[in-house]
């Protein structure tokens, strides 16, 4: 992790980013990015399966440009995240769009635009997708995301597959609707869908899941509906502290175990999986306080820019970008960040060295659900993006002045006079 003294992504020291750019700045790994997505397909060689990148993870132009470049499809939840596939050079047979609430303009542009399929999470979404294929005079290939009702054992705000989580339809009610979809001019149903959480590190959920899906789809083909495709979603964890994540060798063992003999396309979205450990925070420290019996390091990143922690309690581990003498002496530390909230805190009793005023330090493991959840609050400086690759680097987004980020606020005419009464 450090070389020549300092933290690097690849061969670039990530102090001269921060020299360069400033911070805060989310760097990542367009290397670290290739190689998990190529752990996925050397296991699946036997068993050739598209691999389509969850944007919602970190939907910056370059990461999915970099993931698409070898082989990724895309996996969306708006028509702007199909825009941004698109822009990105993701081919449209490749993307998947997927999502509760999919308005009409949204299925009309997917439609449109050519999308490998829609997942359908309810039956009133079936019959919008049915009423604006048939005004395109198309057929919407579609699969059904279906709610398996099993518990993916992790945390109640990220777990998506139990009765009565807002996401697809109960499987007990699966069959009667690919019935009806069936008999929909409008709808083409070609393959089953299930997704039932995020950062899963154990493989008995996954294996729950998908015997139900695989004898649903079997159940539905014996019907008469000849289902081609299955699409296992993703979820697979990832290393934030002490997780030990699921090899993908051993993954595909259990997908192959149980798809043996059925001649079935596979599709999974994995998103968190290929790009949370490839990307970093770097931030500066502002001040070193003591305060009630405790020492703070407040950074000029805060929950605006990395809110997991403040959202889910999450852990992500901080280094000092400047490698840490041997006999340095290491302190108890509570990490937080420059926003006016008490709950802006990244971590507690973190043993770093006695930071001061201008020194750096990194958050790891920080590519996914970073920059993309990031916000305006307290109108500070916003977090650059930065892709490494090698010994090349280059600015993928610029962190923006509050300046820029209310350019596109207006005030009304009736508020530009002076003083009321004036």
């Amino acid at each position: 992790m450090y070389h020549g003294g300092g933290l690097a992504c690849e061969g670039v020291p990530l102090e001269e980013i921060a020299r360069e750019v400033g911070t805060p700045a989310y760097v990542y790994s367009a290397g670290a990015m290739r190689a998990r997505l190529r752990e996925f397909h050397e296991a699946f060689a036997d068993r050739p399966a598209l691999f389509c990148y969850a944007v919602k993870a970190n939907h910056n132009l370059a990461v999915i440009r970099n993931l698409a470049r070898v082989g990724a499809g895309a996996d969306t939840v708006s028509g702007g995240e199909i825009e941004r596939a698109l822009a990105a050079g993701v081919p449209p047979e490749r993307i998947v769009f997927a999502g509760v609430a999919k308005t009409d303009d949204e299925i009309r542009f997917a439609l449109s635009t050519g999308v490998l399929q829609l997942n359908v999470e309810s039956v009133p979404e079936l019959m919008r997708i049915d009423a604006v294929a048939r005004e395109l005079q198309l057929r919407a290939p579609v699969a059904f995301r279906i709610n398996p009702d099993v518990d993916a054992g992790t945390l109640s705000k990220i777990s998506t597959g139990r009765k009565g989580d807002k996401f697809g339809v109960p499987f007990d009610e699966a069959a009667d609707l690919y019935a009806l979809a069936a008999g929909l001019e409008g709808i083409n149903p070609v393959g089953l869908h299930l997704h039932i959480g995020s950062q899963i590190t154990r493989l008995d959920p996954f294996a729950a899941a998908y015997r139900r899906g695989i004898e649903l789809l079997r159940t539905i083909r014996a019907a008469g509906i000849p289902l081609r495709r299955l699409d296992l979603g993703g979820g697979f964890g990832v290393r934030y502290k002490n997780e030990e994540p699921v090899p993908a060798s051993a993954f595909a063992a259990l997908v192959q175990g149980l798809t043996a003999g059925l001649d079935v396309e596979l599709v999974f979205e994995p998103g968190r999986a290929l790009v949370a450990e490839a990307g970093a925070l770097v931030a500066s420290v502002i001040y070193r306080k003591e305060s009630g019996g405790r020492r703070f390091l407040i950074l000029d990143a805060g929950m605006n820019v990395l809110i997991r922690p403040a959202l889910y309690d999450a852990w992500h581990d901080v280094l000092p970008l400047a490698e840490p003498r041997p006999e340095a002496h290491l302190e108890p530390m509570d990490v937080v960040g420059p926003i006016c909230e008490s709950s802006d805190i990244f971590g507690r009793d973190r043993y770093l060295p006695l930071l001061d005023a201008g020194d750096r330090v990194a958050f790891l493991s920080a590519g996914a659900y970073g920059s993309v959840m990031a916000s305006d609050y307290n109108s500070r400086v916003s977090a650059a993006e930065v892709l490494v690759d090698g010994d090349r680097w280059a600015v993928v987004k610029p962190g923006l002045a509050p300046s820029r980020q209310f350019a596109d606020e207006t005030i009304p005419d009736w508020l530009a006079a002076g003083p009321e009464g004036d």
